[in-house]
């Protein structure tokens, strides 16, 4: 029983997760923009916070890593 609660617990909160989605469309999205590649198709689900704040920090890295040269 002690192993469906956690499973249940685990399902549910990975599923609104997903900063590492909002991650990588942002840091494709600033670098493709910042080093004028081309446009980027991304998810853009902003209505779930944890997309908005892993796109707003992976747009700053891909800028950065554009400015640097490096991927």
């Amino acid at each position: 029983m002690r192993y469906i609660v956690l499973a249940v617990i685990f399902i549910t909160g990975c599923a609104d997760d997903k900063y590492d989605v909002g991650y990588d469309d942002g840091y494709a999205a600033g670098y493709n923009t910042t080093c004028k590649i081309r446009a980027t198709m991304i998810e853009g689900d902003w209505g779930n916070k944890s997309y908005s704040r892993g796109y707003a920090e992976g747009q700053a890295a891909g800028a950065l890593a554009c400015k640097s040269g490096s991927e």
